[in-house]
């Protein structure tokens, strides 16, 4: 994909997609490469991490179960049955 930089405003680079220059997006200055310039055409690749989203997901499955373990073995709120309604 490629945009035009259009302009700088408070810290953030206001990109011009190319294909359609009417959408228009932000992506922080300090993310540019350096010595960019208002009106230079970038070249931005984004791409999926498979591999990362996996690893990531396989964590907080794990914490998830942790979490399920731990709240089945701590202390268990019993609630009152028909017989045992608190009294008000």
């Amino acid at each position: 994909m490629k945009a035009t930089i259009d302009r700088f405003e408070d810290g953030w680079a206001v990109l011009l997609l190319r294909e359609d220059e009417s959408v228009e997006f932000e992506l922080p200055a300090c993310m540019l490469p350096c010595g960019c310039r208002e009106g230079d055409i970038l070249d931005i690749v984004i791409s999926r991490d498979v591999e990362a989203t996996r690893e990531a997901t396989e964590r907080v499955s794990g914490l998830i179960e942790k979490l399920k373990k731990k709240n089945k073995s701590s202390s268990i709120i019993k609630s009152p049955g028909k017989d045992e309604m608190p009294e008000q």
